[in-house]
């Protein structure tokens, strides 16, 4: 299994917010592994989720990979 950010990229273009802008706001590195699609801390995605005030479900999700 694995998670899927595809909901935070939405989120950021519905709401005119940048990636770059949003590393920047909340104290991100610009490697950041949101961008590889990585598996991030959970209070790194708690941070997100108050700057959009919005709930974690919104911005991420679990994606099945073949063979899992």
């Amino acid at each position: 299994m694995g998670i899927s950010y595809k909901k935070l990229w939405v989120m950021l273009i519905q709401k005119d917010i940048t990636k770059s802008q949003l590393r920047t706001d909340i104290g991100l590195s610009s490697g950041s592994k949101l961008n590889k699609g990585e598996e991030v801390a959970l209070s790194v995605l708690l941070r997100i989720c108050d700057y959009l005030e919005c709930d974690i479900g919104d911005i991420c999700a679990v994606v099945r990979r073949k063979g899992d």
